[in-house]
């Protein structure tokens, strides 16, 4: 049985996941009518992988014997400036999600809930592993220095990443 302080941010770490999922869609679907296919293709793809993750904590709580309820989302921002400014913000909102990982694992030890500390390790192993994707993407920008060349470039690698990251099982 999860500890009730546990359930509590766990439940809440499942609506900071599915607002991703969502961000994620606003930034594709700006992405896709601004002629940004590749781009709009991969947060596709990760705003599908954010709604697998909290699919992933609904069912640890309701496997632990407890009940997660769903709780209501935010409207995310849709409009952005650039193709860079929207990689920004990701990287901006996934160092967020990171913070929020941690206060979990930091609840779970508290509580001495070791299996929780178990489960949430696969969380922090992929918190490390999209920090550094999107870093290496503003690098890509940063090199690119505002070329248009240069973004033509960078959306097809993102399409190239997305058909990567659709064709590797999870």
């Amino acid at each position: 049985m999860l500890p009730e302080r546990l359930e509590k941010a766990i439940i809440d770490q499942i609506k900071a996941e599915e607002e991703s999922s969502r961000l994620y869609l606003s930034m594709a679907s700006w992405c896709e009518v601004n002629g940004f296919a590749g781009a709009a293709q991969f947060l596709f793809e990760h705003a599908t992988e954010e709604r697998m993750h909290a699919l992933k904590l609904l069912s640890y709580v309701n496997d632990r014997g407890g009940h997660a309820n769903l709780l209501a989302l935010e409207e995310p921002r849709a409009e952005f400036d650039s193709l860079h400014q929207v990689f920004e913000q990701v990287l901006e909102h996934e160092i967020l999600v990171t913070s929020l990982i941690n206060m979990l694992v930091e609840i779970a030890m508290e509580e001495k809930d070791f299996t929780t500390l178990n489960f949430l390790q696969w969380f922090v192993t992929e918190q490390i592993e999209e920090e550094s994707l999107a870093r290496s993407i503003i690098d890509k920008f940063n090199l690119a220095a505002g070329e248009k060349g240069g973004l033509f470039h960078i959306d097809k690698e993102l399409a190239a990443m997305a058909a990567a990251e659709a064709a590797s099982p999870e």
